[in-house]
């Protein structure tokens, strides 16, 4: 298999300009803020860079009182970095190409789909993950998933790992985007909280050992029983749902 480079997937999107503008009244309605640990002092893209990459991630729930963390939860970005490992690489069995990694990070989720065979193209809305991406060689947009993807209603397989459901802080929209961008075949590969019926949206914001903080962003947290319900609004099923290595997984598709 021919593997397509990052120069033409930006062709591609260039072929379907006409359509995208054509179909901006549906892209502005799935428009969202997707800043995951951007602004302030950048603790996530100096993670990226560095070997103190402990990442600290701070939740404020709207129902709590003003500035009270409801939340604290670890993030080694060293694991965002490093390659795909075999939990990692289990989540492409049995799939099919082209393979979008929403909020790719570094790249090694869509490293680990070349290595099967697969044509695959991240998108992460971070400066810093995609220029680490694309200097390794890998097809990588800087762009919001909820922004123009080329070839939309022709994906095989969407990923949504290391928490990326959370994206926006509105799991509905971004589970509706994904219906918008899946071929009629074509599975959703979830990672979700441990607990089934988690179901969290809160402002966030990332900090280090070393003081440095983010501005807050959207984000949410779901657990896999409260996924079924919500892909269920958009016309979702689970076909399957796991646990490996203390990491849990569902995997979705079109009614």
């Amino acid at each position: 298999m021919t593997l397509v480079s990052p120069r033409l997937w930006e062709q591609s999107a260039d072929w379907e300009l006409d359509d995208a503008a054509r179909d901006r009244a549906t892209a502005e309605r799935f428009r969202r803020p997707t800043t995951f640990g951007s602004g302030g002092s950048e603790p996530y893209a100096q993670a990226l860079q560095s070997d103190d990459n402990v990442l600290y991630l701070h939740g404020n729930r709207a129902d709590a009182d003003p500035g009270t963390p409801t939340r604290v939860s670890t993030m080694h970005a060293g694991r965002w970095s490093a390659g795909a490992d075999a939990i990692d690489r289990s989540l492409l069995c049995g799939v099919a190409g082209p393979v979008l990694d929403i909020g790719c990070g570094p790249g090694r989720m869509i490293q680990a789909a070349i290595d099967e065979g697969l044509d695959a193209l991240g998108v992460d809305v971070s400066p810093t993950a995609v220029r680490i991406a694309l200097a390794a060689g890998l097809a990588v947009l800087q762009r919001s998933v909820f922004d123009y993807i080329p070839l939309a209603g022709t994906w095989a397989t969407l990923l949504l790992v290391d928490g990326n459901i959370g994206i926006g802080g509105d799991p509905d929209a971004l589970l509706d985007r994904c219906v918008s961008l899946l071929c009629a075949d074509g599975v959703l590969v979830v990672e979700v909280h441990r607990d089934p019926e988690h179901d969290l949206a809160y402002e966030g914001t990332l900090h280090d050992a070393a003081g440095h903080t983010s501005d807050a962003f959207p984000w949410a947290e779901i657990g896999v029983s409260a996924l079924r319900r919500r892909a269920a609004r958009v016309g979702l099923v689970q076909v399957a749902e796991w646990t490996r290595g203390g990491r849990s997984f569902a995997r979705l598709a079109r009614a």
